[in-house]
């Protein structure tokens, strides 16, 4: 199979889930809206979640993967041998997850209170709301954990669509619970969210084990043993989870502070907001990643450090041109964007104001945030596992500082903020890493390029810009014809960008293609 298939194949399906996951969070705004409800609820879904992105988008993407494929190519190995090392994962793991989410569950009160110091702006029944919807929700991490293992040696016989369709079930099954079993409150709709969660987790193992099985991949559970090759994947897994996961370790940070220090609605607001700026990194950044690693490791296992730089800077180029005009769009039309998409029912305009202010500070990192997917395969190219993660561990201790500066001043912006600059130092401290050792330099023609993209940029900006007045009026309509305005703009918006970007002769669509789509092998 292409690579390039693969990747579509990947993306299209993202596509589909981020598209499920915002039609969910559209019902949640219309009838969980952004108060002690929904504010409880985020929170106990803020640690699964996170789990969840370390395992699926981390340990086992960069750590299980290669390791069982090293096994299915090794000599006297095969796909036998690979499975039986998948089964001693599985021994290891299974207990393992499983004594965590029953500790959690156990300990769900004193997690919550070290999360949000007893929600001081809600009080005693909020507090409790969110310990009873962590308890419910937490069986997910056992569930989703099983699935990644899985997902993982799916990906590695070629059925990548079997793993990348797994997160449409979890959104379709709270869409189902919030149509269709939503109670006469929103406390109550929260609850029923909360257990859509951990359903979903069981459709998702149910799904994997059924695909396995198809695939003739199916797993074993045997005694644990902490053998040989176990450890040497216990060695990496936690670095490279906590690498994955620098951006997460920063979201969970701000909702912290934002439960503890801020008024209610604060953590809906970033949930809300980061879930907009969250879609162009889902479909840019993964799509870009997945696409030059291959071609990259290979240059550099043949040594053709040259062809490595030049795979660099055109994987750098694509980034600017997909993501300068998402990141003015969200920054400038942030207002507009919310008020089409989630003002109405409980969600308010004061929180539609709230969450776009806080979706403007996002935007800020988002170039960042993308970026970092294009260097991070720079070091895991040369087998420098450990680099990014000292790097992601500064980045996240300059979230934390500016953090405590800057959420007094700007209350859930300021985290939001701090969010995005730390973004920027884990690009920039990558790049300046890369170039030091002399793993890459920008060459004329990205410099080039990004000027004249920056150019293409600003004249889209200034039709954002203007037509704002306008589009202010229509935001107060029905549902259907403020996503009609919305979508008019977006598409004028993008029409003058690539007109621009083409007239300044920024890129040639035609190089990307020959870059970014030739086979594997």
């Amino acid at each position: 199979m292409s690579l390039v298939r693969n990747t579509a194949t990947i993306g299209g399906l993202t596509l589909v889930s981020r598209v499920a996951g915002f039609v969910r969070d559209m019902l949640m705004a219309q009838y969980v809206g952004a108060g002690l409800a929904n504010d409880a609820f985020l929170i106990a879904w803020r640690l699964p979640n996170l789990f969840r992105a370390l395992f699926a988008e981390g340990a086992f993407s960069s750590a299980f993967v290669p390791a069982f494929n090293r096994e299915f190519g090794r000599k006297g190995g095969g796909l036998r041998s690979a499975l039986g090392f998948a089964d001693e994962v599985l021994a290891i793991l299974f207990p393992a997850v499983l004594i965590l989410t029953v500790a959690m569950m156990v300990l769900a009160g004193p997690v919550v209170w070290a999360m949000t110091g007893g929600f001081p702006d809600g009080g005693p029944d909020k507090f409790d709301l969110a310990v009873a919807l962590t308890r419910i929700t937490f069986p997910y991490l056992a569930l989703i954990s099983l699935v990644s293992l899985m997902g993982g040696i799916l990906n590695s016989v070629d059925r990548f669509w079997v793993n990348a369709a797994a997160p449409i079930l979890l959104n379709l099954c709270m869409i189902a619970g919030l149509l269709f079993f939503r109670g006469d409150t929103a406390i109550e709709t929260a609850h029923t969210q909360a257990i859509a969660v951990t359903v979903s987790g069981v459709f998702q193992l149910g799904w994997l084990i059924w695909a396995c099985d198809r695939a003739g991949t199916g797993l074993t559970l045997r005694r644990p043993r902490l053998n040989p090759r176990v450890r040497a994947l216990l060695r990496i897994i936690w670095p490279a989870a906590l690498g994955a996961g620098a951006v997460q370790f920063n979201l969970l940070i701000s909702t912290s502070l934002a439960a503890r220090f801020l008024p209610q609605g604060s953590v809906s607001y970033l949930y809300y907001a980061d879930r907009l700026n969250q879609l162009p990194f889902a479909l840019i950044g993964i799509g870009v990643g997945t696409a030059m690693l291959p071609g990259l490791s290979r240059q550099i296992g043949a040594g053709d450090d040259k062809g490595a730089g030049v795979t660099m800077n055109r994987a750098v180029e694509l980034v600017l041109v997909l993501t300068l005009p998402a990141t003015a769009a969200l920054m400038i039309a942030a207002g507009p964007i919310i008020r089409a998409l989630l003002q109405h029912g409980a969600f308010t305009a004061y929180d539609a104001t709230a969450s776009a202010a806080a979706l403007a500070a996002f935007s800020i990192g988002l170039p960042a945030n993308i970026l970092i997917k294009v260097l991070v395969p720079g070091f895991y190219a040369r087998a420098d596992t450990r680099t990014p993660v000292r790097i992601a561990l500064i980045a996240m201790a300059s979230n934390l500082a500016m953090n405590l500066i800057l959420i007094w001043p700007m209350r859930h912006v300021g985290l939001a903020l701090s969010t995005a600059l730390s973004c920027w130092v884990n690009a920039g401290l990558l790049w300046w890493t890369l170039r030091k050792r002399g793993h890459f330099t920008i060459d004329a023609r990205l410099k080039r390029s990004a000027g004249k993209l920056l150019l293409a940029t600003l004249a889209m900006a200034a039709l954002l810009i203007a037509a704002n007045p306008f589009l202010a009026p229509h935001m107060t309509r029905d549902l259907l014809e403020r996503a009609l305005w919305l979508g008019a703009l977006m598409i004028a918006a993008a029409a003058v960008y690539f007109a621009a970007a083409f007239l300044l002769g920024a890129f040639r669509p035609a190089e990307f293609r020959a870059q970014f789509t030739r086979r594997r092998g």
